[in-house]
């Protein structure tokens, strides 16, 4: 599907829209991203060409081309230059290194994220959970995505590095907030992408005082654990120890920016697919009905426990189809790293490729009625039946989201705990507007009251 190319004076392009003379799609893509790369997706077809005034982009929208981009022609292609805006925050960590070094980084960390080891954080999960509940008051009105970023973040904070600290998560969250928001300013902005970081804007100073805590926390808890040398069955401790295989460890950079990275990763998706599950059950009641009886009948009054998972089909289905419609990864950037064709197409080195869950998941080739919110249509073998990348909402192929498996599980205890002991309706009034910044958040907040069962 995708194969070299010989130089060509005259490139075979596909069709797309025009863009303003000067600057191109930028102003459609920052007016709404969501909307602009559906639109295109329905009037030009399986291949569109973004045309910008420093950039031109291919986007894809067949799970034929997506799939040898992401994978039998991955080689061909690299990380998106628009990741450098992360650098300083996830430095050279699994979501933004590349190469050979990306390769040896990720056998390294693999086997932190095995089965039997990630089933040991269950009990965790639903025990931070519980004391996020206990906390809670019948009748109050609370910012539910605000407390599912709090929830998911003590989480993996404690998983990562046995930290329980409030003061250490509430560092960590500032710095995560800082950056999404600064990411999406620089990525939509012309002229604040050409501004290097560190020109002292306030929004450039704000950045780097926060990535300065964070760092300064980051390098006092591995210097502690490598003077301690005590292994506290947490992420970090598996992390101090592996080897390469040539003996190598990660240097305490490596380790900063790993940790960071599945800092960033291992709370972000999992409390973005809550939020969306918790706004879109209130607008669902006879799915939440039948999610309620499913868990009353699988746990009682019982906490529930990893033993528990396989019989909580329906809750699993619920979140399947949460990151059907609400994706937290809603696209993916890759550039040709050579001249190459896709579907008869000219792509140079250097132009952008990109790939949107958002899009591919509401395409009705293969999903029938894909604006509803329907998670029984994940019954029975319907996601074996689907195309591979018609549904990718932990990416694809090699670079596959390494923690995929502790985010459903994840995603499954806390959903079920939650609607166990609260039904949430929505507070009226409020836009819910998805924001697609690097990932996908409602942008103004799901304020919701809380109803004890």
């Amino acid at each position: 599907m995708v194969t070299l190319a010989k130089p060509k004076t005259q490139l075979n392009l596909p069709p797309g829209p025009k863009g303003h003379p000067i600057f191109g799609v930028l102003p459609n893509y920052r007016d709404g991203a969501l909307e602009f790369s559906t639109r295109c997706a329905k009037e030009y077809g399986d291949i569109v060409l973004w045309q910008g005034p420093l950039f031109r982009a291919f986007q894809l929208n067949h799970p034929d081309y997506i799939e040898s981009v992401l994978v039998s022609s991955s080689n061909l292609f690299g990380k998106h230059v628009s990741l450098n805006i992360f650098k300083r925050l996830l430095g050279n960590g699994l979501v933004s290194s590349d190469g050979e070094f990306w390769q040896r980084q990720r056998r390294m960390i693999q086997p932190a994220f095995h089965q039997e080891r990630i089933v040991g954080y269950g009990k965790v999960m639903v025990d931070y959970a519980l004391a996020m509940l206990n906390s809670w008051v019948p009748g109050q009105e609370r910012d539910i995505h605000t407390d599912m970023m709090g929830l998911t973040l003590e989480i993996v904070a404690k998983t990562l590095f046995e930290a329980d600290v409030k003061q250490q998560v509430e560092i960590v969250g500032k710095a995560l907030e800082t950056s999404i928001e600064y990411y999406e300013v620089r990525n939509t902005n012309l002229l604040v992408y050409l501004l290097p970081d560190w020109f002292p804007t306030r929004r450039n100073l704000a950045y780097v005082r926060a990535m300065q805590q964070m760092d300064e926390m980051l390098y006092t808890i591995i210097n502690q654990r490598r003077v301690s040398n005590e292994d506290k069955g947490d992420l970090l401790s598996m992390l101090l120890h592996i080897q390469d295989e040539d003996g190598a460890r990660m240097t305490d950079k490596q380790l900063r920016d790993e940790v960071m990275t599945l800092m960033f990763a291992g709370h972000e998706t999992t409390a973005l697919t809550l939020s969306w599950a918790l706004y879109l059950l209130s607008q669902h009641p006879e799915v939440e009905a039948k999610l309620l009886e499913e868990i009353n009948a699988v746990l009682g009054e019982k906490a529930p426990t990893v033993t528990d998972l396989p019989t909580l089909r329906y809750t699993e289905q619920v979140i399947m189809e949460v990151m059907r419609l609400y994706p937290a990864a809603w696209a993916i950037g890759r550039q040709a790293l050579q001249d190459c064709e896709i579907g008869g197409y000219n792509l140079r080195a250097g132009d952008a490729v990109i790939v949107s869950q958002w899009v591919m998941q509401r395409d009705a080739r293969y999903f029938q009625d894909p604006e509803a919110f329907k998670p029984e249509r994940w019954e029975g073998d319907f996601a074996k039946k689907l195309p591979k990348f018609a549904y990718f909402p932990f990416g694809g192929g090699s670079r596959v989201c390494i923690g995929k498996s502790f985010a459903m599980m994840e995603a499954v205890l806390l959903l079920a705990t939650i609607i166990q002991k609260y039904h949430l309706s929505l507070v009226p009034g409020q836009e819910i507007t998805p924001w697609p910044a690097f990932t996908l958040r409602p942008k103004h907040g799901i304020k919701m009251r809380l109803s004890k069962r």
